[in-house]
């Protein structure tokens, strides 16, 4: 993975140790397995990351950092990728969540007119649909997420060990042939 890169974008534990906003929370941020880049930590942080993004709730990025801090997680990663529901986004995710939901409670397809969008998303049958919705999309990504990080980790940790073992035997017939 492009350990320097996300090294470089995340922020240093020093700072956030010493932001005044963040004092609040004491030694729980102090851990340095909230900010440790490794398989375990990235792979928890995309899945949390991701099942908050579903959740139709202001803040989500608290929800995500506090998550990160009792499963021990990744902080800056779990925050960042709360981001993927923005207000560019934000409305289709939300349409395909009450879509899902509907599929699952096999309710007959609502057409909504934009005069009346939002007033009939908030009828109670069709919150539940939008909400169960969000909760299975939350779960699918994260569940997704989490694996994929690791298949991908681990294929590039595989592909890594073969290059350098490559590498080694080309260094080694090279120095037995002089």
């Amino acid at each position: 993975m492009p350990k320097k890169l996300i090294k470089r974008l995340f922020p240093q534990m020093h700072e956030v140790r010493e932001h005044s906003h963040l004092k609040f929370l004491g030694t729980l941020i102090h851990k340095e397995n909230l900010w440790h880049i490794n398989r375990n930590s990235i792979a928890n942080a995309v899945a949390i990351g991701l099942f908050c993004a579903f959740i139709p709730i202001p803040f989500q990025m608290i929800l995500a950092a506090l998550l990160a801090i009792l499963i021990g997680a990744n902080i800056p990663a779990s925050v960042l990728l709360v981001w993927i529901s923005n207000p560019l986004t934000i409305t289709p995710i939300f349409y395909l969540c009450y879509k899902v939901g509907q599929w699952i409670l096999q309710t007959p397809i609502t057409e909504f007119s934009d005069s009346n969008g939002i007033d009939r998303l908030l009828e109670i049958e069709h919150l539940w649909q939008f909400l169960l919705g969000c909760f299975i999309m939350s779960c699918v990504s994260a569940a997704l997420g989490y694996s994929l990080v690791k298949v991908v980790w681990r294929l590039h940790i595989i592909s890594y060990l073969k290059h350098r073992n490559t590498r080694n035997k080309y260094s080694a017939d090279n120095y037995q042939n002089k």
